[in-house]
């Protein structure tokens, strides 16, 4: 007897969930004391935890900085885990690089840990302001069990401009930057590896999102450009090497959103023109493309309509 395919559908996304549940969460040490997990090219659904960002943490002689916790509770848990596959030292800091969910709901699994929490001073705000429909959106996006005990965990530091932290033998460099991917954008700069955390400042392969200002986005892009990182994490997407000219396919994506978008605009059109027609020269460059070009470009076409 057959199975409807309904029914197939549900059975072998449960099993996925639950043999996925049952796996260790992947990290890799890409120099001394870095250890990155990178999460799939993927929006979140349950069948992939929401397991789409990529998360990590830093080791020096004292202690461990967290580098964004992930989707959901259980991956934080599943990140803290993998600390202690590493290290027993206390973790000092947990640092959320921006307020989108897929890298800051993992940060109740780290409550426990007397942790300081660290993001840009314009991180409390967005918290906030978007908290209450993340944890209610929470899950239908990750499923009801990854989703328990998801809290917002407001930073206890915060970052306007630059600061260092002292994790032993090893200090990370901190940068808050002006409007660009989010309005709370946050970086990490690790001088003794030459490590550039970007997180959503630069994304590989998948789409870039825009949920800031484009302008500054672009802007940006050129002092990432002047740091002069061996080896950079991306938000999402596979480890980038070659620096800056890992930034050439993000720049040129942005670049022609807000060039196309202007030539809509100044042809006096409208922006569901700029949607059906802004980007297409780059579909087939992006993974996501279908679910984001339109959504950024409705947001390019806003800011600039005004400039």
């Amino acid at each position: 007897m057959r199975l409807p395919m309904a029914l197939f559908i549900m059975i072998w996304s449960i099993m996925l969930t639950l043999d996925a549940r049952a796996q260790p969460m992947s990290i890799e040490q890409i120099a001394p004391g870095i250890y990155l997990h990178s999460g799939k090219q993927e929006d979140a659904f349950p069948y992939n935890r929401g397991d789409i960002a990529n998360l990590g943490f830093i080791v020096g002689k004292s202690g461990v900085a967290v580098i964004d916790t992930g989707g959901s509770p259980f991956l934080g848990d599943q990140l803290k885990q993998a600390i202690r596959s590493v290290t027993d030292l206390p973790i000092k800091y947990v640092i959320n690089t921006h307020v989108h969910p897929d890298h800051i709901l993992g940060d109740s699994a780290f409550t426990d840990q007397d942790a300081v929490f660290v993001g840009s001073a314009r991180l409390p705000g967005a918290m906030q302001g978007r908290g209450p429909f993340y944890l209610n959106r929470l899950p239908q996006n990750v499923g009801p069990d990854d989703a328990k005990g998801a809290a917002i965990v407001l930073p206890t530091q915060v970052v306007d401009g630059e600061t260092s932290l002292d994790l032993g033998d090893r200090t990370i460099v901190l940068k808050s930057w002006p409007t660009a991917h989010t309005d709370n954008d946050l970086t990490v700069w690790d001088p003794a590896t030459k490590t550039l955390w970007a997180s959503d400042l630069l994304f590989v392969n998948r789409i870039p999102v825009l949920d800031g200002n484009l302008s500054g986005w672009l802007s940006d892009l050129d002092g990432l450009a002047a740091i002069p990182a061996s080896q950079v994490v991306p938000g999402h997407g596979p480890l980038v090497t070659e620096w800056p000219a890992g930034l050439a396919d993000q720049r040129r994506y942005l670049t022609i959103l807000r060039d196309e978008v202007r030539a809509v605009i100044a042809r006096h059109g409208t922006m569901e023109q700029a949607m059906d027609g802004v980007g297409q020269g780059e579909k087939g460059k992006w993974l996501l493309f279908g679910l984001y070009n339109r959504r950024n470009v409705s947001a390019a076409f806003a800011e600039l309509e005004w400039e």
